[in-house]
């Protein structure tokens, strides 16, 4: 079982990376999970192990955790199939169907998702269009809130054109901007409110952009029916407990609902794909 596989690697950082080779059909035993690197590795092992490990015990699974060192590479991973289960940004959730074509399951039905720009509490800057000329640092090309939708409205809502620095991680994005390296940062609210107050107390959310349904957890078409479906009342299940909802709410998904392909269709509508930058390039 998973938590035997943690004690055998030694820690929770080292499972997280654990390279695998993936075959053409998902064994009805053990299941890979990748998880977007929003968050440092070990931030998001300790949040997810614990999640999995729940699972196996509800659905008699095993669950292994492929970590992926950047958001580039998470996409290389899933646009490649590698993942039958996976939890990402809601483009990526496009990408992920049309180049596999992954099946999202579950979501938070608590929010919606939306991007903010953050600068430091002291910045003169005070409306969005200053921003032009301006360094902004982002998580990665294709975080959906926190970048491809940001770069995409600042474009086509504000004419405004900015100096695109990719720092890897959300946590990152901000560091950067109270150490004044950047002029702002590109974010998703959760993410903002889950740093520590010496970060957030010297930072101020200058813009916000629309909503969008939040990151689902997709399942590779592989992954029978049945086990699909199992997998999917596991998490609702679990999310049903005291101790669940905590576990859960640390992705952040603080109310699991199912959901489906119709949900993230209206995506396809925003012509994010001018703006998408290709792994690699």
């Amino acid at each position: 079982m998973f938590s035997n596989l943690i004690r055998r690697t030694g820690t929770a950082l080292a499972a997280l990376c654990v390279s695998a080779t993936v075959a053409a059909q998902a064994s009805a035993d053990t299941f890979t999970v990748g998880i977007v690197p929003q968050f440092e590795a070990l931030r998001l092992a300790s949040t997810w192990l614990p999640i999995l490990e729940e699972l196996e015990k509800r659905t008699g699974h095993t669950f292994e955790m492929i970590g992926a060192p950047t958001i580039p590479a998470f996409e290389v991973a899933f646009q490649g199939g590698e993942y039958d289960i996976a939890y990402m940004n809601p483009y990526h959730g496009v990408m992920a169907e049309q180049a596999q074509g992954y099946i999202p399951i579950v979501r938070d039905g608590s929010r919606m998702l939306y991007g903010i720009l953050a600068v430091r509490k002291d910045s003169p800057l005070q409306d969005v269009k200053e921003l032009d000329g301006k360094k902004i640092a982002f998580p990665a090309p294709n975080a959906l809130g926190a970048s491809l939708l940001m770069r995409a409205e600042l474009d086509m809502l504000h004419d405004v054109q900015v100096e695109e620095s990719y720092v890897s991680t959300h946590s990152s994005a901000y560091l950067n901007t109270v150490l004044g390296t950047a002029d702002a940062a590109g974010g998703v609210k959760s993410t903002f409110e889950s740093q520590s107050d010496q970060i957030k107390d010297n930072l101020r959310i200058l813009y916000e952009t629309s909503r969008v349904p939040p990151h689902p957890i997709v399942v590779h078409p592989r992954v029978s029916d049945e086990d699909r479906m199992a997998i999917q009342q596991a998490i609702l299940d679990l999310a049903a407990t005291e101790e669940g909802h905590e576990m859960l709410s640390a992705i952040p998904m603080r109310e699991a609902v199912a959901t489906d392909r119709e949900e993230y269709q209206p995506l396809k509508a925003m012509n994010l794909e001018n703006y998408l930058i290709k792994s690699g390039n």
